[in-house]
């Protein structure tokens, strides 16, 4: 017998439904690093209510506000 499915969406912390959007950018290994490039980027998306965040690579398409809210 399968578990139920349920269709409820939102944090996966708090069950909170607005999100914020924002970016990131980090230094990588190596040379990178020894001269503070910034070369990674990363959006993230957190909730309004928690704090809870995730972070996707910025290449990345689609709408992270639904990856992130299930």
């Amino acid at each position: 017998m399968s578990p139920p499915q349920t269709d409820e969406r939102g944090c996966p912390k708090c069950g909170h439904t607005e999100t914020e959007l924002d970016s990131i950018s980090t230094t990588g290994g190596g040379l990178s690093k020894m001269f503070d490039v910034q070369n990674r980027s990363f959006q993230v998306v957190s909730c309004v209510n928690c704090g809870y965040a995730e972070l996707y690579k910025s290449s990345s398409s689609g709408n992270l506000a639904d990856l992130f809210l299930g």
